[in-house]
């Protein structure tokens, strides 16, 4: 890992984080696939569609800006979905998905998970090779409301 992660600060969202929450979204959405309903939702009204349903969000800082970002969204009981990780391109290989990865999971054990998921697609080979490094292995695929997700990873906490 970079040694520039040492200045990578993970934040906790507030609202003020909008903003960049949605357009550090819409930057890697829009650049592999189309903007979808639901994705929508989440990024105009991170605090209902997200935080007021049991999810925690998490902001990456790196030289005053705000660079990254990821979700832990609450599924059902014990268990949350990784969601709406993105890393601007200039921040890339700094270690900052690992670290918001980790902030994630940590919130997840911290709460008493048993199990992180994800949807993700697989001509997304960096971010699933991130996902791997962080623990996580393929599992069965249920009906998704996003027409993009062709691969679902899960996380055992316990």
């Amino acid at each position: 890992m970079n040694t520039a992660s040492a200045t990578v600060d993970i934040l906790p969202y507030a609202p003020e984080h909008q903003a960049a929450f949605r357009d550090l979204n819409h930057e890697w959405i829009t650049r592999y696939f189309v903007l979808e309903d639901l994705d929508r939702r989440m990024l105009d009204d991170p605090q209902g569609y997200i935080l007021d349903r049991g999810g925690y969000i998490f902001m990456a800082r790196y030289q005053g800006q705000l660079v990254g970002t990821c979700a832990l969204i609450f599924e059902h009981e014990g268990v949350y979905e990784l969601a709406k990780m993105a890393v601007t391109p200039s921040a890339q290989g700094l270690g900052i998905g690992w670290l918001l990865g980790r902030a994630a999971i940590e919130k997840a054990r911290e709460i008493g998970a048993r199990e992180v998921e994800l949807l993700s697609n697989r001509k997304l080979a960096p971010a699933l090779q991130l996902y791997r490094k962080l623990g996580f292995a393929e599992a069965p695929l249920p009906a998704s409301e996003y027409q993009r997700a062709d691969i679902r990873m899960v996380l055992a906490l316990s």
